[in-house]
């Protein structure tokens, strides 16, 4: 069976150059790029060659980049390393309902010790209002938080319009750009933004590495202690492989962006346009135009979008619910709630997230695949019968 893979925005695989990069730091250039002798500055040469194009890519300087373990790890050192460091100054943080739960649980920690949060309604595209945000800022507020494209649905939030606001107000303002880098532009300079979370993975790079640039002058705490690695800001010896992996991922995908962003929205599209001909009663999730190309979130009225996922995956097509970082949980998604989206509609929503392996031959088979699906799950819900 030719499997198709469409979760590309839960995990990429490895590009074969990637691989290729990553696997003489393994077993050949092997040092501890702490070490001063000549292995251990071979591996910091090659470190620090990737922090200088990480930095090049979103407009920083290389002293800005700091490397950790993913995306996860960089969101709670921007979230709780800001406000650690603010303690005295103010308790006040601002986010927005539709977070990643790297964001959103370690806000909810934080407000176990003394933080007041602001959590954002967003439109139903999952759009923040910037005067949402003008009207949240007090004199405490130490952070404003909010993603630059939705995992779930791909909303692409207006960063650029929120950074200008955090910084008329001296407030740091952090984006999880764990989902657009690589697909969008993201540049600190013209985002307003004074960190910026970014994971390997979600860029046909590895697992297990990821950055967090911090602009200069950011007060932040460590969220572990040890050695001086990553200029005190990140303890335990760097890993290496990743880190090149990182590296190289990164430039791969900046220099295909322009070219995939036409190509997968391309496809997504020609699956959208399918599944509103093909199938009745389908209702589309996100914005309609400011999205992440890779990224199409659609309720099959009626039935459970976990059902469709089983069935697609008997026929070898993978796809989710949204997030797998919340796979496994038996409540409608938070983004599709917030969004307005009612509970039944949310539990029947389904997210397909292309990749750069994928083609237009994958989409018909899924086209060809997805209405029979869809028309034998209806005829044994009673929710449909009820409402033909």
């Amino acid at each position: 069976m030719n499997r198709i893979y469409l979760d590309h925005n839960a995990t990429t695989p490895a590009d074969p150059e990637v691989v290729r990069a990553m696997l003489p730091y393994f077993s050949e250039k092997y040092g501890n790029a702490s070490s001063i002798h000549f292995f251990g500055q071979q591996a910091r040469n090659a470190v620090e060659e990737v922090r200088d194009s990480v930095a090049r890519l979103i407009g920083a300087q290389y002293e800005e980049i700091y490397f950790t373990g993913g995306g996860t790890e960089s969101d709670n050192l921007a979230v709780k390393g800001v406000c650690q460091a603010a303690k005295g100054k103010g308790n006040h943080i601002i986010t927005s309902g539709i977070e990643h739960s790297a964001v959103l649980n370690t806000c909810r920690f934080l407000e176990g010790k003394g933080f007041e949060v602001t959590y954002l309604p967003v439109d139903e595209y999952g759009r923040v209002n910037p005067d949402d945000v003008r009207k949240a800022v007090r004199k405490t507020t130490v952070l404003i938080t909010v993603m630059h494209a939705n995992n779930e649905v791909g909303t692409i939030q207006p960063v650029a319009e929120l950074g200008k606001i955090a910084q008329e107000r001296d407030i740091p303002f952090h984006t999880d750009a764990v989902q657009s880098f690589g697909k969008l532009s993201v540049n600190a300079e013209k985002m307003n933004a004074d960190l910026i979370s970014v994971s390997g993975h979600k860029i046909h790079g590895p697992k297990g590495i990821g950055c967090i640039y911090i602009r200069k002058g950011i007060r932040i705490e460590p969220l572990m202690h040890g050695g001086h690695h990553e200029r005190e800001k990140r303890a335990g010896t760097e890993n290496v492989p990743g880190i090149i992996g990182l590296g190289k991922a990164a430039g791969l995908a900046a220099a295909k962006r322009e070219e995939e962003s036409l190509r997968l929205t391309g496809l997504r599209e020609k699956l959208w346009n399918g599944i509103r001909e093909k199938i009745p009663h389908v209702l589309l999730n996100g914005h309609p135009e400011e999205r992440l190309p890779t990224t199409l979130n659609v309720s099959f009225r009626y039935i459970e979008g976990e059902s469709i996922i089983l069935n697609l995956d008997m026929e070898g097509v993978a796809a989710s619910t949204g997030s797998a970082c919340t796979s496994g949980s038996v409540e409608p998604s938070h983004v599709l709630s917030a969004m307005g989206v009612s509970p039944s509609l949310a539990q029947s929503s389904v997210r397909f997230s292309l990749g750069r392996y994928n083609t237009e031959e994958e989409m018909d088979r899924v086209l060809a695949l997805l209405p029979g699906i869809v028309e034998k799950l209806r005829k044994m819900s009673p929710l449909y019968k009820g409402n033909k």
